[in-house]
């Protein structure tokens, strides 16, 4: 695959380490604390959302269905990709000797690109969800939302699987990244990884955008219901306030770990002259920045749990004591059904 480099594999590519520098940044102890607090913090949110969806509204029981897909998803791509990266650092980052078919950095590639559009995609998709909540509340039938959610659930996952399936279908490559502890798409100048780069940028960052337009749309109409309303018709709903404030942290949290990554790598495949040279290598600085944006992207498999737990009513009520269960917070159906029959 690569010119001037018939030893190595299809995945091998030159890259800017030797092996003094692979011995002392072999570290399989930090990758897998690193790893392990990001599996206890979404062990910790899926038991607490387990406990929450008892008792539960229609509407919110949808919104925790979306927010227990976004934790297991979370914890597994923690728990595939940690497993790869910790014995690759247990091997002093050398991944031809333990994959020289490289079957195992096909594998990673795939679940690097599966793992990291999910959150993206289920945040979209959780916006979406509040978005006609909020704003159609009774255009959906409420028995079905839950069987609803878990089934965009199921179709999410099912896209991004099918997006990271396409290198094997010969739309792009997966290859060794710096310092040979992972794998990931190949930031070249052919067709195909530019093709790709740009398609997983793009359905990236179209997911971002969408959460953005929606989730504003939705704490709009949200502040505009609270103030409109005559206090006799309001009725305690603190569960839309607390979704939308959950909602909106995972937006942040996700647009502050991922739009950096994305960015670069649009930047990177489209430059010229090509970043990658002939041989497949990168320079030394565009390969550490990959890695430092991909390690930021990484946080937010660790945050997203966060969001949930301290953006509960219980947290907050705590750190602001004003926010009692006697206060009344907005309801959205007094005032659509007002709107419905003035018109």
């Amino acid at each position: 695959m690569w010119p001037n480099g018939s030893s190595l594999g299809p995945c091998l590519r030159p890259t800017n380490i030797t092996l003094e520098e692979r011995r002392l940044i072999a570290s399989p102890w930090f990758a897998a604390s690193f790893c392990l607090v990001g599996l206890a913090s979404n062990l910790l949110a899926l038991s607490v959302l387990v406990s929450a969806r008892q008792g539960s509204s229609h509407a919110r029981s949808s919104f925790l269905t979306f927010l227990c897909g976004l934790v297991i998803t979370d914890f597994m791509g923690l728990l595939v990709t940690g497993t790869i990266v910790v014995s690759q650092h247990a091997a002093l980052l050398d991944w031809q000797s333990v994959d020289p078919g490289c079957n195992l950095c096909r594998f990673m590639g795939v679940i690097m690109v599966f793992f990291g559009l999910c959150p993206l995609l289920l945040g979209a998709a959780m916006a979406s969800e509040r978005y006609l909540g909020i704003t159609r509340p009774f255009s959906r039938p409420a028995a079905a939302s839950q069987r609803r959610a878990w089934t965009t659930v199921g179709l999410v996952w099912a896209a991004a699987l099918a997006l990271g399936l396409l290198p094997l279908l010969g739309v792009g490559r997966y290859t060794v990244q710096y310092p040979g502890s992972w794998c990931f798409l190949t930031l070249g100048a052919e067709p195909g990884d530019v093709a790709f780069g740009l398609l997983f940028t793009l359905l990236g960052s179209l997911s971002v955008g969408l959460s953005f337009l929606l989730n504003t749309i939705s704490v709009a109409t949200l502040c505009h219901v609270y103030h409109g309303q005559e206090a006799a018709q309001q009725r305690p709903r603190d569960c839309e306030v607390e979704m939308m404030a959950q909602l909106t942290g995972i937006m942040v949290v996700a647009s502050i770990c991922w739009m950096p990554l994305l960015v670069f790598i649009a930047q990177t495949v489209l430059r010229s002259p090509p970043a990658m040279s002939p041989t497949g290598q990168l320079s030394r600085a565009t390969e550490q920045q990959l890695l430092i944006y991909l390690r930021v992207a990484t946080w937010n498999q660790i945050l997203d749990p966060w969001v949930y737990i301290l953006f509960r009513r219980a947290v907050i009520r705590r750190l602001h004591p004003r926010l009692s269960t006697g206060s009344r917070s907005l309801s959205l159906q007094p005032q659509l059904t007002r709107r419905s029959t003035m018109q």
